[in-house]
């Protein structure tokens, strides 16, 4: 058995050999990213660095830190790190932000910080541990193997994890419709009535009443997500469960992290909707070196090993559609990762 390794490593050329052990070590360590932004972000480095309102230099961000003087050292190795996956840039001697950071400040109303806390959080991060027992034919996630239940059912029963997969679904909304109704406007035009599905807290249906105040908007969520919320006269709560019916509308908006097949039947059944808008993504693995497809992939792992959805290629999604008993659809790639998606009946 050695000798047959050996033989295939010695159809190698040196500099394959180093190529391939640099690659399987960048996989293997990839992690160090994610920890070393979420050390950067509890320490608050970005907000420090943007409150400072000029090039913050390593001792000066050693100072405002309050870090021993030893571990000025470590500090720098860190930042060098986020300077080279581009969170951070040198000007002058000192550190800014770059696009990437100021999406972590606290008090921007575009900040991810909400999305990056609870998804590098231990809850959610040690079901990949567990991402094994998918294959071994028990039909449970990760998730479920981990806690014995879906991430549906604890977040119903653990509060902090709730209030925080809502915040999060709420700060993506926020950023993703402050380019849907720039850039979409047409989408929602003619519309009397929409029902955003999974709604969350009501992030998207607010910004769509907001800016389309002759739309109703109703938020159809699970009891325990709209418990507490108040609507308005443009805005309405809606406690119920997807994958038994959906209240009828002009128009049914889906976004990332619930299922879409049995929203949509369910929905096409009441006959009384004019297209359903889905915000998700639209994976093309073919282009490997596109920019935009490893994180695709990344949150089509994620679903996997999370709950039970999937990120879909554009045929996956025809396939879906015509399976619904829908006729035609649009996608309008206007969203970065995601596209904005119409179909019809």
């Amino acid at each position: 058995m050695a000798s047959k390794s050996m033989d295939l490593t010695e159809k190698e050329s040196s500099e394959e050999l180093l190529q391939a052990q640099a690659h399987v070590w960048n996989h293997m360590f990839s992690f160090i990213n994610s920890m070393s932004l979420r050390c950067a972000v509890q320490l608050s480095i970005p907000d420090i660095v943007h409150n400072h309102h000029q090039p913050i230099t390593l001792s000066e961000l050693a100072t405002k830190l309050a870090i021993p003087k030893t571990k000025t050292a470590c500090l720098f190795r860190l930042m060098r790190l986020l300077v080279h996956s581009g969170f951070f840039a040198i000007r002058k001697e000192g550190y800014v932000l770059t696009p990437s950071s100021r999406l972590l400040l606290k008090d921007n109303t575009m900040s991810m910080l909400p999305f990056l806390q609870p998804m590098l959080d231990p809850i959610l991060v040690t079901p990949w541990y567990s991402m094994s027992a998918l294959f071994q034919g028990n039909g449970l996630t990760p998730f479920e193997v981990t806690y014995g239940r879906n991430i549906w059912d604890y977040a119903g029963e653990d509060t902090d994890l709730n209030n925080n997969l809502n915040d999060a679904m709420a700060s993506d909304a926020r950023l993703v419709m402050s380019v849907i109704v720039r850039e979409c406007k047409g989408v929602f035009e003619g519309l009397r009535s929409l029902v955003d599905v999974g709604g969350g807290t009501g992030t998207v249906a607010k910004t769509i009443a907001e800016t389309f105040p002759t739309i109703k908007c109703s938020v159809f969520d699970l009891p325990h997500v709209v418990a507490t919320l108040k609507g308005n006269e443009n805005l309405t709560y809606i406690a119920g469960d997807m994958f038994e019916s959906i209240p009828h509308g002009d128009a049914v908006l889906l976004k990332i992290m619930k299922g879409c097949k049995e929203a949509i039947s369910s929905g096409e059944k009441g006959g009384n909707l004019r297209k359903v808008i889905i915000v998700d993504m639209v994976v093309d693995d073919q282009k490997v070196e596109h920019k935009f497809t490893e994180t695709q992939l990344f949150f089509d792992m994620l679903m996997m090993t999370l709950a039970t959805g999937r990120e879909r290629t554009e045929k996956e999604w025809e396939m879906l559609f015509l399976e619904s008993g829908f006729t035609h659809y649009k996608i309008t790639p206007i969203l970065g990762l995601r596209s904005l998606i119409e179909v019809y009946p």
